[in-house]
């Protein structure tokens, strides 16, 4: 095996890598092993499999030559590095690297650990591209198991940049540095991710769609209106239940209920009992034609915007730190706003609640309810405003202020008054997540971000999120959720509740006992 002082001579040195599993995920990794320079045999148990594989490969390097983003000699070259050697337990001449990408199940992948090591070269590492077992599981039945590591792809693997290294509980210490090394010489991005439920990205990505789904079942909004706030608001490429329904409902909920049992019934990644009626009852998304969307011929049907409704407006009176902002907006969209500090008899009253509902913050302030509506402030009324709607509002005022707001050109949501509005929800359980990784030293806070905003596609990572929306407002929307519902899902992690009070970022480690030793 490889001393510590030898890790990066291994990762340069790296000849040949055989990948097992001629799979989508395995023809991608091969593909990149090939482009960087490394030899890859291509074993599968089916024999057409591996043969099928070079073609699609090779054919993937003549598209890249056509499209300009592969010297035609490099592509040449890289097809000459593909080696199909048939069955996974070919003799082995020799081989620094074995990626296995073969079904997700774990006696599967234990009865093939078990027969490599018996065949594989000494100095083999072994590494599992499994994006949900246990890497120490796996490893366990081995009788060396210090040569098993995780090796976690993301597909397409050529187009994905991220791979998360997992060392297992008894994988040698060199080894995860040695294929982080090995990962950025095929110029791909690697982190360090735990052996735990979800690894990182999984884990990461639980904030999101768990809370969306629990608005969901609360009735507070429907799939479209989340969505385009996540994408109006937050800035996602997509919003939490069109990827469900990309996804696939079938898979991501038996990933949220490992997730979720894996660490104990955590309440912060409660599954939804949605999740597990549309499984039962078909509704998977894009591959059943049904999901929390319709598809025709592929296509999402989604409803349309609503239309405002044409009514007189009224003078709109702007409560607290917002009134500037969105009292110029107002104006200079043509609607009368009233500067006094006191609302007159016949204005619409607008609040923006931060952590908390409508009723309660029109309450809290002694404005009339039956006048008062909510306006989200997050997000700055740049894109889509969020309007909540109670109970007791007076219907002929809820809808002059529609007349109003729509008067300013912004996309509108109007939705049912919550503990919260939807994108800080959101928002805070990305940030609050993302912060109970970093509490529980599971990952650096740099590989936390870099991991969602590559694995994801997020437009930041959740501590980097967190820090640009502001540390004490995503704490006072958290305390504001939980103090509403009771609900410990929402309780603050320490992580982010220790920073905001003591002034320092999200992002940074900051003092540990570690640094007082030598």
């Amino acid at each position: 095996m490889v001393e510590q002082g030898g890790v990066e001579h291994w990762a340069r040195d790296v000849r040949t890598v055989r990948v097992i599993g001629a799979g989508a995920m395995g023809r991608g990794i091969a593909q990149l092993v090939a482009a960087g320079g490394v030899t890859v045999e291509i074993a599968d148990v089916r024999l057409e499999a591996v043969t099928d594989a070079v073609t699609q490969i090779s054919a993937m390097f003549d598209k890249l030559v056509a499209k300009g983003r592969m010297p035609a000699d490099d592509a040449a070259a890289a097809k000459e590095r593909l080696r199909p050697v048939g069955e996974p337990l070919t003799p082995f001449q020799e081989c620094d690297l074995v990626i296995e990408a073969i079904r997700e199940d774990l006696e599967t992948k234990r009865e093939l650990f078990t027969a490599l090591e018996k065949v594989c070269p000494e100095h083999t590492i072994l590494a599992t591209n499994t994006s949900s077992l246990p890497v120490t599981a796996i490893g366990a039945v081995l009788n060396d198991p210090s040569r098993v590591a995780g090796l976690h792809f993301f597909n397409p693997v050529p187009l994905m940049r991220l791979v998360e290294v997992i060392p297992g509980a008894r994988t040698a210490e060199w080894i995860p540095d040695a294929l982080t090394d090995l990962v950025k010489r095929l110029g791909h991005e690697p982190v360090l991710a735990p052996d735990a439920p979800g690894f990182l990205v999984n884990h990461a990505g639980r904030g999101l769609v768990t809370e969306a789904l629990q608005i969901l079942s609360e009735g507070a909004a429907e799939p479209a209106d989340i969505d385009r706030i996540a994408r109006d608001v937050l800035g996602l490429r997509m919003g939490p239940c069109e990827l469900l329904d990309l996804t696939g409902m079938d898979v991501s909920q038996p990933v949220m209920e490992s997730i979720w049992t894996g660490f104990y019934t955590e309440p912060r990644f409660r599954p939804s009992r949605l999740g597990r009626a549309r499984v039962e009852a078909g509704l998977y998304g894009r591959k059943t034609g049904e999901g929390f969307y319709k598809y025709v011929d592929g296509a999402k049907q989604e409803p349309p915007e609503i239309t405002a409704p044409s009514v007189e407006t009224r003078p709109v009176w702007v409560h607290g730190d917002v009134r500037e902002e969105l009292g110029a907006l107002l104006s200079t969209s043509g609607v009368e706003v009233e500067s006094g500090d006191e609302p007159s008899s016949q204005a619409v009253v607008l609040v923006a609640p931060l952590g908390r509902s409508t009723v309660d913050t029109a309450l809290a302030e002694g404005l009339p309810l039956e006048r008062t509506l909510g306006v989200d402030p997050f997000g700055g009324f740049f894109t889509r405003l969020t309007v909540t709607v109670h109970p007791a509002l007076d219907k002929d005022t809820g809808r002059a202020c529609l007349a109003a707001l729509a008067a300013t050109g912004r996309a509108i949501t109007v939705l049912r008054d919550a503990p919260a509005p939807v994108a800080q929800r959101l928002i805070a359980s990305i940030v609050n997540v993302g912060c109970g990784i970093a509490e529980q030293r599971l990952a650096r806070p740099a590989d936390i971000d870099t991991a969602v905003r590559l694995g994801l596609n997020y437009p930041r990572g959740p501590l980097e999120w967190g820090e640009n929306a502001g540390a004490d407002r995503v704490l006072r929307i958290l305390q504001g959720l939980h103090t509403s519902t009771g609900d410990p899902r929402y309780r603050p992690s320490t992580w982010l509740s220790e920073r905001a009070a003591l002034g320092l970022p999200l992002t940074e480690t900051g003092t540990t006992p570690s640094d007082l030793t030598p």
